[in-house]
């Protein structure tokens, strides 16, 4: 039950943020009422103050990082608003086990301790679902510290879609990828850092 209230704390969190910069327009059987004005003061002026939080599609080169077999090297952690560490104290149960992420094929058997981690996709949907443009602004999203993150670092979070219903896969399983050039797994409250597999 924790894991599911979590989960939709972390939606609504992001659909607030997403909300944040519509604008406001009068009712026609309102129209006497003063306007309100904007402070411009509270508009970010560039882009690295903060994360935008919308669905869009992989960008070449993030997609050219991103699919491949991946191999879960190592715990880095928890989020700081929830901390799994009874479910994963040392991440034993995900240590070793691989991820499969090609165009048309996802795979998550690898995962073999998690019933709920069993997903095999033809022609999955990936998409961006937030870009956080630097440390702050990510942890200010997501209330998770990232070991070796630098304080300019890109991160966007990829999650998954079954392609006959477009729902993202529900088990709380997503990706973050650093700079296109660092994969980490997020399940649920826990982190994981992948590593790619050179498949000959």
């Amino acid at each position: 039950m924790k894991k599911i209230l979590l989960v939709c704390i972390m939606i609504m969190s992001m659909l607030a943020s997403a909300c944040g910069n519509v604008e406001m327009t009068s009712n026609p059987n309102t129209s006497s009422e003063p306007k309100p004005e904007t402070d411009e003061s509270i508009i970010p002026k560039n882009t690295t103050e903060y994360c935008t939080v919308e669905r869009i599609n992989l960008d070449s080169e993030t997609e050219k990082y991103f699919y491949g077999t991946w191999k879960v090297e190592k715990l880095l952690g928890f989020a700081n608003s929830w901390n799994d560490a009874s479910e994963y104290p040392t991440g034993q149960k995900f240590i070793g086990d691989e991820i499969i992420i090609k165009k048309d094929f996802f795979s998550s058997k690898g995962l073999k301790n998690y019933k709920k981690y069993q997903y095999e996709l033809k022609n999955p949907l990936y998409e961006i679902t937030a870009t956080c443009y630097n440390s702050l602004s990510f942890y200010r999203l997501y209330k998770i510290d990232i070991p070796d993150l630098n304080e300019n670092d890109v991160v966007k979070a990829v999650g998954i879609s079954d392609p006959s219903t477009e729902l993202r896969i529900p088990a709380g399983l997503s990706f973050l990828v650093v700079n296109n050039d660092r994969l980490i797994l997020l399940s649920e409250a826990t982190i994981f850092e992948l590593k790619k597999l050179l498949i000959k």
